[in-house]
């Protein structure tokens, strides 16, 4: 336990230079590379956090990218209550000693002798040693999980943001495609939020992009397919959620790309359908309107699931890769 304890000091001192909330968010105001260093320094902070504790790397990167999402802040957020003891009257409590009597969960993960909530390499280092107290197996982290957030479609997410960094093995995967190739013929506005009829009064949650049959249909982001099938409304769909906790929705397609299935992680630009008018009945049923892709996005913060306007984010994608283009161009 001593070499132990000494190996977890020495590393996590070693990793206090390069992992910090600052550190990351000056890194997100400078350049590319900048950032990509940052997340790989971010990286090694994990996988020695595996080396000590067990637990895999991508599942710690997973947790502490789902608690960025959902509190709008870098890295893992404890409340006081589970960090020092629901019983402790010090909701600010860091020593480890009257945090571990009253109860609490925090963890000195630094070796400066408090467990301080604010500290990331505490934060990581209590989260792991949190799911390490359940097992070690894929089932163990994920009944840990359940244990601590209560929700099952938060552990399904935590468990996707997994499957993406343990299959590129690497936290940097940023990047967009706009959904249809831009050298097919399409049309779009913002729809979002219009009034519909067929099957109850409703609004549009999504834009449309109109575009002819089997135009090509992509990925937008980084991300796993949780849906694919036939739904009423959406006739043939597929539903991914990406890295930022939102889950895209891709509606009335013609057929699906046969070399996906649900589970698979998708990157931008991948080929995952194609333009169709099917939905509004029974499966099979198409032609009840034009040919589009409805194109939906929907933000969870952990306990409930939304639906907001997708048009914004894709002028953005669509402006970016009109952009990339361009200056291909110019370098040939």
């Amino acid at each position: 336990m001593r070499m132990r304890a000494l190996l977890t000091v020495f590393i996590l001192c070693v990793c206090t230079i390069t992992y910090s909330p600052q550190t990351f968010a000056a890194s997100k105001a400078s350049d590319t590379s900048s950032f990509e260093k940052a997340n790989k320094e971010k990286l090694l902070l994990f996988q020695h956090m595996q080396t000590i504790t067990g637990i895999p790397w991508y599942y710690l990167a997973a947790v502490e990218r789902y608690e960025s999402n959902i509190n709008k802040q870098v890295g893992i957020s404890f409340s006081p209550a589970v960090w020092a003891g629901m019983l402790n009257p010090n909701s600010e409590d860091t020593n480890p000693q009257s945090i571990e009597f009253f109860g609490g969960i925090g963890k000195d993960g630094d070796g400066d002798g408090k467990a301080d909530s604010n500290n990331q390499l505490d934060a990581i280092y209590t989260m792991a040693c949190f799911l390490a107290g359940y097992g070690y197996t894929e089932d163990d982290i994920h009944i840990a999980l359940w244990n601590y957030y209560g929700r099952e479609k938060n552990v399904d997410i935590i468990s996707e943001f997994a499957s993406v960094y343990h299959h590129f093995n690497t936290l940097n995967l940023t990047g967009s495609a706009f959904p249809i190739p831009l050298h097919y013929n399409y049309s779009y506005r913002s729809t979002w939020g219009d009034p519909r009829g067929w099957g109850g009064r409703r609004i549009h949650e999504g834009t449309d992009i109109f575009a002819s049959y089997g135009t090509p249909v992509r990925a937008t982001r980084y991300g796993v397919i949780e849906i694919m099938g036939w739904n009423v409304y959406g006739g043939w769909r597929i539903g991914i959620r990406d890295l930022d906790n939102i889950y895209h929705y891709y509606g009335h397609l013609n057929g699906f790309n046969k070399k996906f299935k649900i589970g698979d992680i998708v990157k931008p630009g991948d080929v995952i359908g194609y333009v169709g008018s099917s939905g509004y009945g029974k499966p099979g049923t198409a032609g009840k309107f034009p040919p589009h892709l409805h194109y939906g996005m929907y933000k969870d913060n952990g306990k409930q699931e939304w639906s907001y306007d997708p048009y914004p984010s894709l002028k953005k994608w669509e402006w970016a890769e009109k952009k990339k283009r361009t200056s291909h161009k110019k370098r040939k």
